[in-house]
């Protein structure tokens, strides 16, 4: 059966979610023009989610709406001047809200397609976490090799993925979090892990870095460990502010900054992608290809049936979740091989290769996406990087190969 997990108020996840049938004739599931309508397997579940269903998120759509910006799936039907995907089609979107469901439309410049051997479950979770993240990390604050990395949440979805792709991109990480994220953080690669809930941060990111401080932040947490984290930083360093999940936004003084030549910057990935569809792409091809290669796997707390999405909300409202969770529908649960079988047409005979991308996005690639993926390569034009290129003559050597 087609349905959405849908509200019509705004409250907690258990009083206000209810599974809602979905009319596939109906007109807001038929494309238009530049539109796909993707058949949903997986959709993952992110704090943003949890925050719209609340009420409390700066994007309020109308009601009745159902939850949910990631999805991965299979393209059924398309739009007119739709030409870098096709139906049968295996997907990645990236919905806004929607995406609990077992069918969305979705923009053409929202969808990538995901390599054959990816599993749906993998796909849906990597997207927004690790798409952000390296938005962050990568095109906002430069990040080089050899820099120390401090990352707070480090239990969370953008905290595990901080912790492996800053590994990739050649930092070192200090992971920071509660004591129950020490031990996976460690198990993920960081370099040095912080209990923030019992150390003094600013005091201990010293210690770890013979006094010298964090080159770069990355923040979703917020509240009381927003200051002490800028307190750490290094000079010249970049504080990335994603989000709040502590509750409280923090009021920092701005003179911390000035004192160290120091910045703070948020990170609104979403509207990037938005903005930048061709950059958007580029990443999420990249983060496929070290995904195959190994090198980055998000870690799947567990895995709830779609009509359960107010328990998988609850559970990461009240941080029973290391990573992230997911959402996967009857049409994911109705096949033999999850990871492959969903898929028709194309896909059954495989997707192209993720590296030979439709002619419109070859003919001209951005700077944003290397034909090298080499962390010395990150030096973005000001086109998708609004930072730019670092001159930092006391790093120089770490960029040289």
């Amino acid at each position: 059966m087609a349905f959405a997990m849908r509200l019509r108020s705004f409250g907690e996840p258990e009083d206000v979610l209810t599974p809602d049938p979905l009319d596939l004739d109906d007109e807001s599931l038929q494309p238009s023009s530049g539109e796909v309508l993707v058949e949903v397997a997986a959709a993952g579940v992110n704090f943003p989610d949890l925050l719209i269903v609340q009420g409390k998120y700066q994007a309020k759509p109308p009601f009745p709406f159902a939850p949910g910006g990631e999805v991965s799936g299979v393209v059924r039907h398309v739009g007119s001047d739709v030409d870098s995907v096709r139906v049968g089609d295996r997907v990645i979107a990236i919905t806004g809200f929607g995406g609990f469901s077992t069918h969305v439309v979705v923009p053409e410049t929202s969808v990538a397609r995901m390599p054959r051997e990816m599993d749906f479950r993998q796909a849906a979770a990597l997207v927004t976490t690790y798409g952000t993240t390296l938005y962050a990390l990568v095109t906002r604050a430069s990040l080089q090799r050899g820099e120390t990395l401090l990352v707070l949440g480090a239990s969370g979805g953008i905290g595990t993925a901080a912790i492996e792709l800053g590994r990739v991109l050649g930092a070192r990480v200090i992971a920071a979090g509660s004591r129950r994220s020490l031990g996976p953080s460690r198990r993920l690669g960081a370099d040095a892990v912080i209990d923030y809930e019992a150390a003094d941060l600013k005091s201990r990111v010293r210690e770890l870095t013979d006094g010298r401080g964090a080159d770069v932040v990355i923040d979703p947490v917020g509240g009381i460990f927003t200051e002490p984290a800028v307190r750490s930083m290094a000079w010249g360093g970049r504080h990335l502010m994603v989000g709040f999940a502590a509750g409280p936004i923090p009021q920092l003084p701005l003179n911390l900054l000035l004192l160290k030549s120091t910045s703070s910057m948020g990170v609104f990935w979403g509207a990037w992608a938005a903005r930048e569809p061709i950059c958007f792409r580029r990443h999420i091809e990249l983060l496929f290809r070290w995904n195959l290669e190994g090198k980055i796997t998000p870690k799947i707390s567990k895995s709830y049936p779609l009509d359960a999405a107010p328990e998988a909300l609850r559970d990461l409202a009240e941080r029973r979740v290391v990573g992230k969770c997911v959402l996967h529908t009857p049409a994911l649960e109705s096949t033999a091989s999850p990871a492959h079988a969903l898929g028709s047409g194309r896909a059954a005979t495989g997707t192209a290769p993720i590296t030979r991308l439709p002619a419109v996005i070859r003919a001209a690639p951005p700077p944003c996406s290397p034909a090298n993926h080499k962390p010395r390569f990150f030096h973005y034009e000001r086109r998708c990087s609004p930072v730019g290129p670092r001159q930092n003559p006391t790093r120089a050597s770490s960029r040289r190969e």
